[in-house]
């Protein structure tokens, strides 16, 4: 697909609802207008810093699977270096989404493909303030489940189909539920629950415990990448599952 493009045909297997309530869109406009004047300074810091300490765009845009799986181009600030390489990271998504693995946020590990400062964006989710361009162009809104990739969309069943159900949002109930704690058929379960009993009294809960959540997953970050690779870690790497192993090194999940 052009990452260009913004939308195809909705998924018919999943369940046709309201992609955004009245309630819904009127708390995303007047929230995003009225953080604006707060985050401009922020998101200008930013993208001054991001663009001084490595070569490339600010913005890191990709094509990512919305409502009804309609795609969309969705936005962040860069956190990698340009052509960084990717190519395990499907290989990752393969190994979360077939075992009980949990979600674990691997920028910890010091990927040498982070531009300087990248993974304190990632891991206070900074990188996605761009994504408040998504917000107001309908595509996404504050709350509702992560957009995912194409290619992990192709390997959804039906059933996981239904967390599409929901507009995707830059927070969610997943996320201040466990998150990276937490397994992929987890998250599936906790984003069709929200899909289904979302409401004005869920979203601003969901709101306020995402700031906490946050700062929660800053800390364990900054502890992880202190901590010292033992013989067991460097022996683990050789393990047969090589495939799994290196992405598991190398990505985070997105």
């Amino acid at each position: 697909m052009n990452p260009n493009t913004r939308s195809v045909q909705p998924d018919l297997c999943i369940p046709d609802s309201s992609p955004l309530p009245v309630w819904k869109r009127t708390l995303d406009i007047v929230c995003s207008l009225s953080a604006l004047p707060v985050l401009l300074p922020l998101v200008t810091i930013i993208a001054l810093i991001t663009k001084i300490s490595s070569p490339g765009p600010v913005l890191f845009k990709q094509s990512r699977v919305g409502h009804r799986g309609k795609q969309f181009l969705c936005y962040k600030f860069r956190t990698m270096q340009v052509n960084a390489d990717t190519a395990g990271h499907q290989a990752y998504l393969n190994h979360l989404m077939g075992s009980n693995a949990p979600m674990a946020k691997l920028d910890a590990k010091k990927d040498s493909r982070l531009i300087p400062g990248g993974w304190i964006l990632r891991a206070t989710g900074l990188d996605e303030l761009p994504q408040l361009i998504n917000v107001l162009l309908g595509e996404m809104s504050l709350v509702g489940p992560r957009p995912c990739i194409p290619y992990e969309y192709e390997n959804y069943t039906i059933w996981q189909k239904e967390r599409f159900a929901s507009v995707p949002g830059l927070t969610g109930l997943w996320q201040v539920s466990g998150k990276n704690k937490t397994t992929f058929s987890k998250m599936i379960q906790l984003d069709i629950e929200y899909a289904s009993t979302k409401s004005l009294v869920l979203d601003l809960k969901i709101m306020l415990l995402t700031f906490p959540t946050l700062m929660q997953q800053l800390v364990e970050t900054r502890m992880s990448r202190k901590s010292i690779i033992t013989p067991s870690t460097v022996a683990a790497s050789e393990a047969p599952n090589v495939t799994v192993q290196k992405a598991t090194a190398q990505f985070s999940a997105v």
